[in-house]
C-alpha cells in the first residue's frame, strides 16, 4: 500500500449527493456507497472529519419565496444537516467504524456540542467525526462550515466530492468544450467567478493556506486515490495555476 499523502482531511458532501436518482430525501444505497469510501480512507489511517449539506431535505436560500425569512430558513436548513449526519453516522457504523456526531447547534441527545479541542481527541483516537448544523449560524453555507472546521481541527486538505472530476471553466453539465484545470490558485478562482465554494468558504481557504481538492465522489475509490495522492480531480492552492 502506498504511504498516505494526506493524513487529516475534511470531506465536504453535498445534501443532494445524498438523494440518488430519485430526487429527494435520503437513498440508502448512496449511504452505504458513502460509507464503503469512508471505510477504505479510514483503513489505511486516515483521520477523517465529515461535514455534510442539507440541500436534499430544505434549503435556506429557498425560504424566502415560501415566505420564511432567511435567518429561519438558514436554521432549518442547519437542522436538515443534522439528519443527514444522523443517517451518515448510522451507515458508517454499520461498517465497523466507530463515529462521533458533533453539532454546532446544542442537541445532546443526539449529538455532541462542536467543541475543537475534542474533535481533534476524537480524530486522533481513529474515530469518523461527523459535523452537524453548519457553523451554528444564519448566513453561512456548509461549504463555509466545512473551510472553517478544516482550519480549526487542522486538517491537511479539504476535499469536495462533487458530480463532476474537478474544476472546468464553464458548467462541463451543459458545455461539452469546458475546459478542466489540474491544478489552479485560489486567485483564480475568484478572479474568474468559478463556482467551486461560496466566496466566504474560498476566502476562509486562500488566508489560512488551506488546501483544497474538488473530485468525483461517485466514482468509488477516488477518495482513496486522493488521499495517497493520486490526481483524481483539480488541486486548488495558493500557488499559481499551471
Amino acid at each position: 500500500m502506498n504511504s498516505v499523502k494526506f493524513k487529516r482531511v475534511l470531506l465536504k458532501l453535498s445534501g443532494e449527493s445524498l438523494m440518488g436518482v430519485q430526487g429527494f430525501g435520503i437513498s440508502s444505497e448512496v449511504l452505504d456507497f458513502f460509507a464503503d469510501e469512508v471505510k477504505k480512507v479510514h483503513d489505511v489511517g486516515v483521520e477523517l472529519g465529515i461535514v455534510i449539506g442539507g440541500g436534499n431535505i430544505y434549503r435556506g436560500l429557498s425560504a424566502s419565496t415560501q415566505g420564511i425569512d432567511r435567518a429561519t430558513g438558514d436554521q432549518m436548513g442547519m437542522l436538515a444537516t443534522v439528519i443527514n449526519s444522523l443517517a451518515l453516522q448510522n451507515a458508517v457504523e454499520k461498517k465497523g467504524i466507530t463515529t462521533r456526531l458533533m453539532s454546532a447547534i446544542k442537541m445532546e441527545e443526539i449529538a455532541e456540542p462542536y467543541i475543537r479541542r475534542r474533535a481533534m481527541r476524537h480524530l486522533e483516537k481513529g474515530r469518523v467525526v461527523i459535523l452537524g448544523a453548519g457553523t451554528g449560524h444564519p448566513y453561512f453555507t456548509t461549504d463555509t462550515a466545512a473551510s472553517l472546521r478544516a482550519v480549526e481541527i487542522g486538517a491537511d486538505i479539504i476535499v469536495k466530492g462533487t458530480r463532476v472530476d474537478g474544476v472546468y471553466d464553464s458548467d462541463p453539465e451543459k458545455n461539452s468544450n469546458a475546459v478542466r484545470f489540474e491544478n489552479i490558485s485560489y486567485q483564480d478562482i475568484l478572479k474568474n467567478n468559478l463556482r467551486v465554494m461560496d466566496l466566504t468558504a474560498v476566502s476562509l481557504c486562500q488566508e489560512n493556506n488551506l488546501p483544497m481538492m474538488v473530485f468525483n465522489m461517485d466514482v468509488p475509490g477516488n477518495l482513496l486515490k486522493l488521499v495517497l495522492g493520486e490526481p483524481v480531480g483539480t488541486f486548488i492552492n495558493n500557488q499559481n495555476s499551471k
